[in-house]
């Protein structure tokens, strides 16, 4: 899809969205059953990840009027693709069997990913539903945990053997209704179920039919287990152009695949819990959520701003004299602040995604110290010695503009020291390298910014 109709499907999106939020409130006033079969028309047309948009984007009264409205059939897949906080909202509305005859359809994967969120007092009765075989597929993608590839991998693919034909192989899949989605390559295994190779589609297509699959398949090197970091096998899906890959355990033998729809869930998912650990929030918030549930997320890094905002503003009370005496103190000061932690945050968010690709090794760590240093010595230079002429100018003292240009560039050397040991010291410890990064720099750059500029002009201009 290029960009112009990813911006018209978007566009066209936005647009469904207000059409039902302005039906919604014109059926709250007075229903009417010409809107209602309006609404309805507009809902079913929708795909399963539209509808979880829509749901996402309305208030809880609102959304659950839009969940009551959606066709029992599609109440699976609309769970899966909805956030976790909302999933939890639609989920506390519906009886027992509406879940039971939501999951019920749901592939062995797609039900594991479900589980965690459902009633316990449902878990008995879908597990009894279940054959043999998919019971034995729930149990082992639960037996991983939520970012290794086991917990991710899809049971459904297609599997030959290396000693038949091309034409064997085209008669074969001719028997089936329809591939499992993303198949763009069979799975090869012997008799003892080990992965001997792939054969990609269009390589039996473009082959003669006579030819055996041992001649033409080939040994594929990305292969994964299933305790396999998720988010770095998603990175191998970027990397390598994948849209499948095979799954074996330590003896070789094919147990699964992992697909590409899978890892860009992955790295979403992954993008937005690193913007919200930056930020200090524990976990995905529903945007409708009731105002406790957000106060629970949102606490404990404001009470740790709290702490560090308090600090920079001791420093700034030791410094009480120096401001009465020179005004212009006052209003500076901010500007040293700002761009530290300006500065200090592009560096930490450079550092933690290096780190989230595994990028960074000891040596390489020295190497980017040394790096950012230099630059935010050639910045703080640069842009101190702008603002350091600017003082100037207003106040008409050349020392602080001196001051203000060496305050500047000090505090840049202390945003990027910060920048890059913070998430380094935070993995060191088995942190979240992102895990209030953004709180902790500024933190740093605000207190240290404040006593660097305000020692300085104590020093040299009283």
């Amino acid at each position: 899809m290029s960009e112009a109709e990813t911006r018209g499907a978007s566009h066209r999106l936005h647009e469904q969205l207000e059409a039902i939020t302005e039906l919604l409130a014109r059926l709250a006033e007075a229903p009417a059953p010409l809107e209602q079969a309006e609404l309805q028309q507009l809902l079913d047309a929708l795909h399963p990840a539209d509808i979880a948009f829509v749901l996402e984007a309305l208030p809880l009264d609102q959304r659950l009027a839009v969940w009551q409205r959606v066709k029992a059939e599609r109440d699976g897949e609309i769970l899966l693709e909805v956030s976790d906080a909302v999933r939890e909202s639609l989920i506390a509305d519906m009886d027992q069997g509406e879940i039971l005859a939501a999951v019920e359809p749901l592939d062995a994967d797609e039900l594991a990913d479900l589980v965690e969120d459902l009633p316990t007092e449902v878990l008995p009765e879908l597990m009894a539903s279940l054959d043999a075989q998919q019971r034995e597929r729930v149990q082992s993608a639960l037996s991983w945990e939520d970012d290794q590839v086991g917990a991710l991998m899809d049971f459904e693919m297609v599997t030959i053997r290396e000693d038949v034909s091309l034409e064997t192989v085209l008669r074969y899949l001719r028997r089936f209704d329809e591939l499992p989605a993303q198949t763009d390559k069979l799975f090869v295994i012997n008799q003892d179920n080990v992965l001997t190779g792939v054969l990609p589609l269009h390589w039996l297509l473009l082959n003669p039919p006579e030819k055996m699959v041992s001649e033409v398949m080939a040994p594929d090197v990305n292969t994964f287990h299933p305790a396999d970091d998720a988010y770095e096998v998603a990175q191998a899906f970027e990397r390598y152009d994948l849209v499948t890959a095979p799954v074996v355990d330590d003896a070789g033998r094919l147990i699964g695949r992992i697909t590409v729809d899978a890892m860009v869930d992955v790295i979403r998912e992954e993008s937005e819990s690193e913007a919200l650990s930056r930020v200090g929030l524990r976990e995905e918030e529903d945007i409708f959520a009731p105002v406790w549930a957000s106060l629970r997320n949102r606490w404990s890094w404001l009470a740790i701003n709290l702490v560090t905002a308090f600090v920079a503003s001791r420093v700034i009370g030791l410094f009480e004299g120096s401001i009465q005496r020179l005004v212009a103190l006052a209003t500076l000061m901010p500007i040293v602040a700002g761009i530290g932690g300006n500065s200090g945050n592009q560096t930490i968010t450079m550092i933690v995604r290096a780190l989230a690709l595994n990028q960074i090794t000891p040596d390489s760590a020295r190497r980017l110290w040394r790096k950012e240093l230099a630059v935010s010595l050639f910045n703080g230079l640069i842009w101190g010695g702008v603002i350091g002429i600017v003082a100037w100018m207003l106040y008409g003292n050349v020392a602080l503009g001196l001051v203000m240009t060496a305050a500047m560039t000090l505090n840049l050397l202390l945003a990027a020291f910060a920048g890059v040991g913070i998430p380094m010291l935070m993995m060191k410890f088995g942190r979240d390298p992102a895990l209030g990064s953004s709180v902790m720099i500024t933190a740093m750059t605000d207190s240290g910014g404040f006593f660097i500029f305000l020692g300085l002009a104590t020093l040299f201009l009283m």
